[in-house]
């Protein structure tokens, strides 16, 4: 199967998931939303899931969140993905308040995930589990998302900032050229030295200030 959207495709696996939790006497939640989005610290955040109980919800559903910048390789990343999936829907199965104590340890265990309660990943159990579950959800319709890398929105113009100096104290100003255009060169503040004359840089006469508003 093949699915346009990443929620469509979460829920997939989702779904396919839910016996290896019955089969666990921990059944998944009927109401479970799953997205891949920052967490609620952000990009600058280091939880890479979130479940939301689903009591802070408006219409009672388990929200969970998996954050777009994940640094798997994209052949790996289906798997990584689907084990972060099952340790966050783990919390909606056992309910928040268990925190990562011995409700969700028995089922974490049990579905093949390993390591640390806080931060588990896929054991060969899991992924041997899931691999049939991943064949029928397809590709995944994600890729790594980074945030590291520069920003893509338009650089915004810098202004052209003109010297001009007074012809006979030599006292220098800048501004910008639509100033010139439409007001003239400043006055020099010493009393009687009169305007300003625009003086063009060596280095093409410009130099780049603040932005241009």
């Amino acid at each position: 199967m093949t699915h346009e959207i990443r929620e469509s495709w979460l829920n997939a696996v989702a779904q396919g998931m839910a016996p290896l939790f019955e089969a666990l006497d921990a059944p998944l939640p009927d109401r479970v939303r799953v997205a891949i989005g920052f967490t609620s610290r952000g990009a600058k955040g280091k939880a890479i899931g979130e479940c939301w109980d689903n009591r802070l919800s408006a219409d009672g559903h388990f929200e969970i969140f998996i954050r777009p910048d994940l640094a798997h390789a994209p052949d790996a990343m289906p798997a990584q993905i689907a084990a972060i999936l099952a340790h966050e829907l783990v919390h909606a199965a056992v309910g928040i308040p268990a925190g990562h104590g011995k409700a969700f340890k028995r089922v974490a265990l049990g579905l093949g995930l390993v390591g640390p309660m806080r931060a588990t990943t896929p054991g060969e159990a899991f992924l041997a589990a899931v691999a049939s579950i991943l064949d029928v959800a397809g590709p995944l319709p994600h890729a790594r998302l980074d945030t590291d890398g520069e920003s893509t929105a338009p650089k915004k113009q810098k202004t052209r900032m003109l010297k001009c100096e007074c012809a006979t104290c030599g006292y220098t100003a800048r501004t910008a050229r639509k100033w010139l255009e439409q007001a003239g060169a400043p006055l020099c503040p010493i009393e009687d030295h009169g305007q300003m004359q625009h003086k063009p840089l060596d280095d093409d006469s410009e130099e780049e200030g603040g932005e241009d508003g």
